[in-house]
């Protein structure tokens, strides 16, 4: 690696300023702070010195999702070949190499727009190129259908850095989570391939992989089938290994479960919220099962869907969720709620989480600030202030 350090020192002169390539100076410097720590320090000042920076952040939460990622993709051939009645005769390498080919293609197309975007306008704008979108560029294959079309993807990824983050000044800036915001561009634009109860299997074969299936051919999630009044077909350990229909990263419990140990282990999200949108959900589904209005037992909506998958990636993202302790408890309960109110109340949309974040993200900084109000207004009546 020292060679490559050397080699970067040794073209730097050309991208700073007055050197031929200065124009290029945030590509460089991107591709610089990507590979290594900067050692630039503040001259004056107050300076908080951690271990820890946004680049390993980001880092750390892409790792916590590789569980999830890579179950997702042997789910996706091991869907595929289950539903073309070949999965007796098909191989553990021969099913998770489909998927895999099935998600690389998204992937690349996420992270080639997304952080072909960030470049230009950090370009334009002469700003430094942040990291945010790593996590992002993942995020949102992980949580579309296999059968979303790359050119739809590749709009919601654009819709999601200049409108969800650009705009309201880079990462750390936004006050929507990207990954939702390019969800939800999708859903409202192109309904028909995110309704969540159709089109969750690949159809075709890749690179000899895999079996064709009928055009016709539809594959509708447990929870899909509980908002139709069909009882799921598939049994509660297939749903919480995760060897059911549904979004690339979504479906295993205990992939996520894994990712969710490395990300409090770390630090790097936060209990308070995981646990509240945990205990507002079941909450809220307890209230449904004591007065009839659902018939689906309360804990069941924690392994369905996407509600583990958002309480334990989504809705602890520290940019678009609340700061204060107490903020957490309030946002993570909402959220929750939320979720399972629109799960219930809402045949025609049997997935709330999405919904329920989204909310959440919006009212973040307004219950930050209730809090802080309250706080305040605790200690001045202590210190006998009026």
């Amino acid at each position: 690696m020292a060679f490559l350090r050397n080699y970067l020192d040794k073209i730097r002169p050309n991208f700073e300023k007055d050197g031929k390539l200065h124009a290029f100076k945030s590509i460089y410097d991107g591709m610089d702070t990507f590979l290594y720590v900067p050692n630039a320090t503040s001259k004056s000042g107050v300076s908080i010195h951690d271990a820890i920076d946004s680049k390993r952040i980001m880092s750390f939460v892409v790792i916590a999702l590789m569980p999830a990622l890579l179950f997702g993709m042997y789910n996706i051939g091991y869907q595929n070949y289950l539903a073309a009645g070949t999965l007796a005769t098909a191989g553990f390498f021969e099913i998770f190499f489909y998927g895999f080919l099935a998600v690389l293609p998204k992937i690349l197309v996420s992270y080639i727009v997304g952080l072909g975007i960030e470049f230009a306008w950090a370009q334009w704008k002469g700003e430094e190129i942040q990291e945010g979108y790593l996590v992002s560029g993942i995020l949102i294959p992980m949580i579309l259908p296999i059968g979303c079309p790359l050119w739809m993807l590749a709009l919601a990824c654009a819709f999601s850095v200049i409108f969800c983050k650009e705009i309201f000044g880079g990462t750390g800036m936004n006050i929507f989570n990207p990954a939702i915001a390019a969800r939800m561009f999708l859903f409202f634009s192109y309904p028909s391939k995110m309704t969540g109860d159709n089109v969750w299997v690949a159809q075709n074969s890749i690179f000899g992989l895999g079996n064709d299936l009928p055009d016709t051919f539809t594959a509708a999630t447990p929870l899909g089938q509980i908002g139709q009044g069909i009882a799921p077909d598939a049994s509660m350990c297939d749903i919480i290994c995760g060897f059911i229909p549904g979004s690339i990263g979504e479906t295993s419990v205990i992939a996520i479960a894994i990712g969710a140990v490395l990300l409090l282990w770390t630090g790097i999200a936060s209990w308070r919220t995981m646990l509240s949108v945990f205990v507002g959900g079941g909450v809220v589904a307890a209230i449904f099962n004591a007065t009839g209005a659902s018939t689906i037992p309360w804990y069941e909506h924690f392994v369905l869907g996407g509600f583990a998958f958002g309480a334990v990636f989504m809705a602890t993202d520290p940019v678009t969720s609340c700061r204060t302790q107490t903020g957490q408890f309030i946002y993570g309960f909402l959220i929750g709620a939320i979720a399972v109110v629109v799960r219930v109340m809402n045949a025609g949309y049997p997935e709330g989480m999405m919904l329920a974040i989204f909310f959440g993200n919006m009212f973040a900084a307004t219950i930050d600030h209730c809090v802080v109000e309250h706080n305040i207004s605790k200690r001045l009546k202590r210190g006998g202030t009026k």
